[in-house]
């Protein structure tokens, strides 16, 4: 096949070298608007069954990939002045550059063509390609060409958000709550490099507006937020330049999602595809496994048409439970007033629960002891996992 991919992320990048690695005969482009090395953001995190996932599709790229990566583990919240810690959870952080350099060195030695500093908005620019993958972005040019048949649907958070960097490196999975005369506001920080950390800032728009954060330029901006996070950050900076030639800007999240994924040969993927909020950190998870799905479906039938529908089934419907726990994540940040109050062990213990459809609709210190009878339990934590979403679903319909 002749195929082009328009956007040179993870997604893109990783199903151009799979694709390659089935059939070296493809002839693959991948077209990237930006130059070279110009990627934005600091460092993603990932969990440990990715990286299983992509030793076995790639061993070369993984362990490159894995070689780039820091671990961390467990999670500590900072909040007034105290710190609550939790032992357990792995996961893992690189920078997202180096992540793009492994999937394009690997990509370039396979043979895929990469033509950077080439925007491709309209499938008439690559009609010659038997199959063309749209992984440009949350703001994808292709998809929106065509919004009306992909039934794209985007829908902006009520919350403000920054990306940045810190020189603070972190070994856990780090959450910080700053109470202010105008509300509370956050970070979620975790390693990626022997010196760097990516630190995401959080508030609600009348905290952000109250403490000038709209006003403010780059500097006076990153000065009141390393005031406000002085404890965590340990007297370290914050970084605001995550993209060459710019800085990071407050933004609103946006959810993207799509009724069908395809349209003749043109189907979508990651973000152009789906978002899934930042605070479950699966956004590259997903990107990457979209490109193994693809890559997957495309193998196993001869047919075009048939390949795409399969990826897509496949795809919406792994998704449903991350876009769940991502939109239940979301509410439980924009509900914080809710659960700010509780001691602190009590709140981080139902911050780390934020992905249940059950409590919002269930008194805080409720959930938190049913909860911890459940841990107990193993006839209660099975009727939690069974009844749960039920009767989430049942409250919800009554408070419509």
């Amino acid at each position: 096949m002749k195929i082009a991919c328009v956007g040179g992320g993870p997604a893109g990048l990783y199903f151009s070298l799979l694709m390659k690695r089935q059939d070296p005969s493809h002839d693959i482009t991948v077209h990237e608007r930006d130059p070279a090395g110009s990627t934005y953001g600091w460092g993603v995190t990932y969990w440990a069954g990715l990286l299983d996932a992509l030793r076995a599709h790639d061993p070369e790229s993984a362990r490159a990939i894995g070689e780039n990566s820091v671990r961390w583990s467990g999670g500590a919240a900072h909040i007034r002045g105290g710190t609550t810690v939790h032992d357990g959870d792995e996961g893992f952080g690189i920078a997202r550059r180096r992540l793009l350099d492994v999937l394009t060195e690997r990509a370039a030695e396979l043979g895929v063509r990469l033509e950077f500093g080439h925007a491709v908005t309209d499938p008439g620019q690559v009609a010659d390609a038997d199959l063309v993958v749209a992984a440009d972005g949350v703001h994808s040019g292709l998809r929106d060409r065509h919004a009306d048949h992909f039934g794209t649907e985007v829908t902006a958070g009520r919350n403000m958000y920054i990306w940045l960097g810190t020189t603070k490196v972190f070994d856990t999975f780090t959450f910080a709550f700053a109470e202010t005369p105008h509300g509370w506001i956050w970070c979620y920080a975790y390693g990626y490099g022997e010196d760097r950390s990516t630190c995401v800032v959080e508030c609600p728009p009348a905290t952000w507006r109250g403490l000038g954060l709209d006003r403010a330029g780059e500097a006076e901006g990153l000065a009141l937020l390393e005031e406000l996070f002085a404890g965590p950050l340990d007297g370290h900076r914050l970084l605001g330049r995550g993209r060459t030639g710019g800085s990071a800007r407050w933004l609103t999240f946006r959810t993207v999602t799509n009724r069908t994924w395809h349209r003749d040969n043109l189907v979508l993927m990651g973000d152009a595809a789906h978002t899934t909020h930042y605070s479950v950190g699966a956004g590259t998870t997903l990107a990457l496994e979209d490109a193994m799905a693809l890559a997957g479906a495309l193998r196993d039938s001869p047919a075009l048409r048939p390949a795409l529908v399969r990826y897509e089934r496949a795809r919406t419907s792994a998704l449903l439970p991350v876009q769940s726990a991502a939109r239940y994540s979301a509410q439980w940040y924009e509900n914080l007033p809710r659960y700010v109050n509780l001691p602190p062990a009590q709140m981080f213990a139902l911050l780390g629960q934020r992905h249940s459809p059950l409590l919002p609709y269930v008194p805080p210190q409720l959930y938190y002891r049913i909860d911890r009878a459940a841990a107990r339990l193993e006839p209660l934590r099975r009727l939690k996992r069974r009844l749960g979403p039920r009767l989430a679903g049942a409250l919800h319909g009554l408070g419509r």
